[in-house]
């Protein structure tokens, strides 16, 4: 019988993906999230694979059903959050949490890291706040969850992160329900409670949607102002590029459950190498500079996750689709390449040919 080494891999051979140490603080790997149905198997994350360290901000951004908040849910352990959930829920891959494996860990072990190492806001603080308790007692049982401390001191602690987050008279706000508070404090609320622990991690996912303008600059600059002062990993989903503009160090664009381009924020926003990131920015609206044109909508719709295209999924929508003659658009999936440095893109077409139609066809519209 052939001798293994420590990691189950025999000597000379490479050692295995789950016993590969992560390089980063999240790392995921390889993620897989499918939903059987009637009509077939929902494929919302089909290989999804990024990485993010402490400190930094990663924006996930693309439309709706692109598999952002499916991605979100799985790294936060929620999909399997019943038994009657799981059996209808099939996740592989890996998703590594500052060394621990939380796709194959036990659910209770993922559940004590939820809250303390990685908490979430999620995307309508209505629906996720409880009517009936207080915003006070929401706050305060997160905070007990994790530490051995009596009812004053937790009340305590939840008047200090409502005060930070900027709620006025956070002593007697305290006391009040969710629908005493407006959309913007309840969302402050929400990132409170998220806080409450001060975990490594922060998952926002849509934090701004159905703000006005002036509310949503608040918030952004709050995730940031806390980011900073709790040093966190934070994620922000959206599909509005506004929104992580500047907020996000590295940017990831996802279309039909896949990571169609990666790389630094800078990079993806000024040199963009994937037709659906030129749509993007394209139907997206700029103060700072005069707007002659109407702007460009991505034509068609979003793919349906139970029947992707065959080839590259963004094919039937992409106005650059028979540029490659060997019609390997709509045949062959295309894989993620590097272009330069940390800057990803899996598409087709040929750097070359990609960096002059950004050149000379897309960038002068926009």
């Amino acid at each position: 019988m052939t001798d293994l080494d420590k990691s189950g891999a025999a000597p000379g051979e490479p050692t295995p993906a789950a016993a590969r140490p992560p390089s980063a603080f999240l790392e995921v790997r390889d993620l897989k999230v499918h939903f059987p149905t009637d009509d077939g198997i929902v494929k919302s994350v089909d290989g999804l694979t990024f990485s993010l360290e402490k400190g930094k901000t990663l924006g996930i951004v693309g439309e709706s059903g692109s598999g952002k908040s499916v991605t979100s849910l799985a790294v936060m352990g929620l999909h399997r959050a019943s038994r009657q959930q799981r059996s209808k829920v099939s996740m592989s891959g890996e998703i590594w949490l500052d060394g621990k494996e939380l796709v194959s860990a036990d659910p209770d072990e993922v559940r004590r890291l939820r809250g303390r190492e990685m908490a979430m806001i999620f995307q309508d603080p209505l629906s996720a706040l409880h009517p009936y308790y207080t915003v006070g007692q929401q706050i305060v049982e997160a905070y007990r969850v994790h530490h051995d401390v009596d009812k004053k001191t937790a009340r305590r602690r939840a008047i200090e992160m409502l005060d930070r987050v900027g709620i006025p008279q956070p002593d007697k706000r305290v006391d009040d329900h969710p629908h005493q508070f407006s959309g913007g404090m309840r969302q402050r609320a929400m990132i409170a409670m998220a806080l409450v622990n001060n975990p490594e991690l922060l998952i926002a996912d849509e934090p701004t949607t159905a703000l006005d303008v002036t509310v949503q600059a608040q918030i952004l600059d709050l995730i940031r102002d806390l980011q900073k002062e709790f040093g966190s990993a934070v994620i922000i989903i959206t599909h509005d590029l506004g929104v992580v503009a500047e907020l996000a160090d590295d940017l990831l664009v996802m279309y039909g459950g896949r990571c169609v381009e990666r790389g630094p924020a800078e990079r993806v926003f000024y040199a963009p190498q994937h037709p659906y990131t030129w749509g993007l920015l394209g139907s997206m609206p700029r103060i700072d500079r005069d707007q002659t044109d109407r702007l460009i909508p991505v034509k068609g719709s979003p793919p349906s996750l139970i029947n992707v295209p065959s080839g590259c999924a963004f094919n039937p929508r992409c106005p650059y689709a028979d540029v490659p003659k060997d019609n390997a658009t709509r045949t062959v999936r295309p894989e993620l390449r590097q272009v330069d440095g940390g800057h990803y893109s899996a598409c087709h077409m040929s750097q070359e040919e990609r960096e002059r139609i950004w050149t000379e066809e897309i960038a002068p519209k926009l």
